[in-house]
């Protein structure tokens, strides 16, 4: 049996066949037991959720499992998934439920816990919640059921938050274009960004339940990228739907991605002496470029598995201070305990206030090698590494780029498909490297 966990959270079709109001009560439930072994006294729990219509049914069905497990349990509304976990660290919850899908199409939607502190659970903990879904539990009555109550003003809180990392008004006189993706960040990005004094050209901030992600956001930049130029603004930011990630798009509309913005706060911290060990944590997805740029100033790049919880680990058993991923998810580990767009987004803002020089200028210290990325849908995705014609065909394809490119082939977390990434000197031979692995995966592994 598949493992219910990927690797951000329980995610699926909203009321499909996996993710139905049942399994978000059951799940609550079996959390509540998990994550409050061992604590005195009543639990707390904070409930948020992104701008998905699914996303109500679902806040009903944990907030039942949890209150009907003796936990009180704080609905905060919408909010950015990681403006959830600042808050439960803030108001020292015992864990907290997100209800977000991130970047994919509304009709999905997941269901992430953290701990205590506001952190992602470990996989070894998600495995004693699943586990729990096959344990019957005994639940309290009376005066030990849980207690519901409503925290909109929370938000505010973690806004103020968001506004008091950087010094005040560190962006006054930039013009900068938002693109909420019709998500969480519809009204937490504009404000944290108004104030700290910029004048901000809001686009897809008025989420109706349907439209998040909807042709918008940063897995759709097309709509910023002509924003920006015709409002003539210094850059642009894009959002996913829970907010955790950010891409940029500079004055004439060019694409600044993860590496390029990670580039840029990794310089920052180091200049001002605040890059641990000037060492910076990215995944194996992260362009060679990027690397190259690093070790060029004298940074080292701590590679991790795909995934802002292993890059998170990285960060937290060795203290450093950054690390994130080329789609945008960006760990500032002094204002931050998981990937956080908006943070993200104000830091790089702040960059270009700082120095006086425009985004594209910051952003060229990363020379991109050409990248290709290909999903390959209807793969069985447990034999990806088993196949020996597979392996087989990504090694010879390795051999030929040694020195050159690099080749990464791996099983999505989030989504039913397999990912190819293939790095190589032209474009051209990017697209014919993966374009000739997704024969071989499609031949050998089909399931349609």
């Amino acid at each position: 049996m598949a493992r219910l966990f990927g690797t951000d959270g329980v995610r699926g079709l909203a009321n499909g066949p996996v993710l139905t109001a049942g399994l978000a009560l059951n799940l609550s439930i079996s959390a509540a037991r998990v994550l409050g072994k061992g604590a005195d006294g009543r639990l707390t729990a904070l409930v948020g959720r992104d701008t998905r219509a699914s996303g109500e049914f679902l806040e009903a069905a944990v907030t039942a499992g949890l209150a009907g497990a003796g936990v009180d349990v704080v609905q905060v509304g919408v909010v950015p998934t990681p403006g959830l976990a600042w808050l439960v660290a803030d108001r020292e919850a015992d864990f907290g439920v997100m209800l977000s899908a991130s970047h994919n199409p509304m009709p999905d939607n997941g269901i992430k816990f953290f701990a205590r502190g506001g952190v992602k659970l470990p996989d070894e903990v998600e495995d004693l919640i699943e586990e729990g879904l096959r344990t019957d539990w005994d639940l309290p009555t009376g005066a030990a059921v849980g207690r519901v109550r409503v925290d909109l003003a929370a938000v505010d809180d973690y806004v103020a938050h968001l506004v008091g990392s950087l010094p005040p008004d560190t962006l006054r006189g930039l013009t900068i274009v938002l693109d909420g993706a019709n998500g969480a960040a519809s009204r937490t990005a504009v404000a944290a960004f108004e104030g700290q004094g910029a004048t901000v050209k809001p686009i897809h901030t008025s989420p109706d339940g349907l439209n998040i992600n909807l042709d918008c956001g940063s897995t759709h930049l097309e709509s910023l990228q002509a924003a920006v130029v015709e409002q003539r603004a210094d850059f642009g930011l894009a959002f996913d739907g829970d907010a955790d990630r950010c891409l940029a798009v500079d004055q004439t509309g060019a694409l600044v991605d993860g590496d390029q913005i990670l580039a840029i706060l990794a310089l920052a911290l180091q200049a001002r002496g605040r890059l641990h060990l000037d060492t910076v944590v990215a995944t194996v997805m992260s362009n060679l470029g990027f690397i190259q740029a690093m070790q060029a100033h004298g940074i080292t790049v701590d590679t991790t598995k795909v995934g802002d919880r292993y890059v998170l680990e990285s960060m937290n058993d060795n203290s450093f201070t950054l690390g994130g991923e080329q789609s945008g998810h960006v760990i500032l580990a002094e204002h931050a305990t998981t990937g956080d767009g908006v943070l993200t987004g104000l830091h790089v803002a702040a960059r270009v206030a700082e120095t006086g020089r425009p985004l594209a200028e910051l952003a060229s210290v990363v020379t991109r090698l050409p990248q290709v990325i290909l999903n390959v849908p209807g793969i069985d995705k447990a034999r990806v590494n088993l196949d020996h014609d597979v392996n087989r065909a990504v090694n010879e394809a390795g051999r030929a780029l040694a020195g050159r490119g690099r080749i990464l082939l791996r099983p999505s977390g989030t989504e039913p498909v397999v990912r190819i990434m293939v790095e190589a000197p032209t474009a051209e031979e990017a697209e014919s490297v993966a374009d000739g692995l997704a024969a071989v995966l499609r031949a050998r592994l089909s399931i349609a």
